[in-house]
């Protein structure tokens, strides 16, 4: 019974974040974009495209061409995520026919700033929705269809994606400007869901010179479970040999290894530097299929 409950809370859980993500991307297009003639990216991007050419509203026209889009891609997707997704994108087009009939002028008046601000609250909105499972649907779909196959970034597959969109916008406009406002936003989306979605999974390698190097690599491997190298070194003053303590961590656990040098060894030298990607146990795993073709052996006679 306390199992049931737990599972209904969690899925409660789920699509109220997912709901409270909706509503702020709606905001960002109906409060920024839409009212400062921008055009961003993805399906609700060419929905607005729709808009300003005919004046269509751009809830009914998203919902229409979702709809499409997960028909033709429910079954890569899966029951789950597919539902997830029709909950996201029917929502999303209710959040926003309402609110575009309420909102007629941009909250401000500085185009850039709305492009700004526009960005921050949809990629922000979608970082949040896809840490739930879920999507706004359009090509964050294919963005998640790819993202598990391959080791890009879900934000730079939708840049890729939305360029053409955004492109189209001149046809309606005539603009250069138009055009430019929205590749901020789109650089902005994509660059705020990277940050939602790996700011917490960044790694850094971190270089422990300490006299109780191997003290510190014992705390280490016990506290954090994490493998500690030993590399050999040597003072160039000194001319002494020394153990030198190398490990590969989660960015958010570097202050409790601080914590725990600091406690064995006040006087020990710290070097940080960031990871751009750390693959194995652990940590990520690769997502790239071996090739095909057998490498040739070259026999010395």
């Amino acid at each position: 019974m306390k199992d049931k409950k737990q599972v209904i809370f969690s899925i409660l859980s789920e699509y109220s974040i997912i709901t409270v993500g909706l509503f702020i991307n709606a905001l960002g297009w109906t409060a920024f974009l839409i009212p400062s003639n921008i055009v961003g990216g993805g399906i609700t991007g060419l929905s607005s495209v729709v808009y300003f050419a005919t004046g269509i509203p751009v809830g009914p026209v998203n919902l229409a061409a979702n709809a499409v889009l997960i028909l033709l891609a429910f079954k890569a997707l899966g029951k789950g995520f597919g539902f997830k997704t029709i909950y996201s994108f029917t929502v999303v087009s209710i959040f926003l026919t309402y609110l575009q009939s309420v909102i007629h002028e941009p909250v401000v008046d500085d185009r850039f700033l709305s492009a700004i601000v526009g960005g921050m609250l949809g990629g922000g909105s979608i970082g949040l929705i896809f840490t739930q499972g879920g999507s706004t649907g359009g090509t964050e779909i294919i963005a998640m269809l790819v993202n598990k196959k391959r080791n890009i970034s879900p934000g730079k597959i939708i840049l890729v994606l939305d360029v053409v969109i955004i492109a189209s916008s001149f046809l309606v406009f005539g603009e250069i400007e138009a055009m430019v406002y929205g590749y901020v936003t789109m650089g902005v989306v994509s660059y705020v869901i990277d940050l939602m979605l790996t700011g917490n999974q960044r790694s850094v390698q971190l270089f422990i010179f300490s006299k109780n190097a191997r003290e510190v690599a014992d705390v280490i491997g016990n506290d954090l479970q994490r493998g500690v190298t030993l590399v050999k070194g040597q003072g160039w003053f000194t001319q002494q040999d020394f153990d030198i303590v190398m490990v590969i961590v989660r960015k958010r656990e570097s202050t409790h290894i601080f914590r725990l040098v600091k406690e064995i060894d006040p006087e020990a030298f710290i070097s940080v530097a960031s990871v751009m990607g750390v693959y194995g146990k652990g940590f990520d795993q690769l997502k790239i299929k071996p090739g095909r073709k057998k490498r040739k052996r070259f026999v010395v006679a």
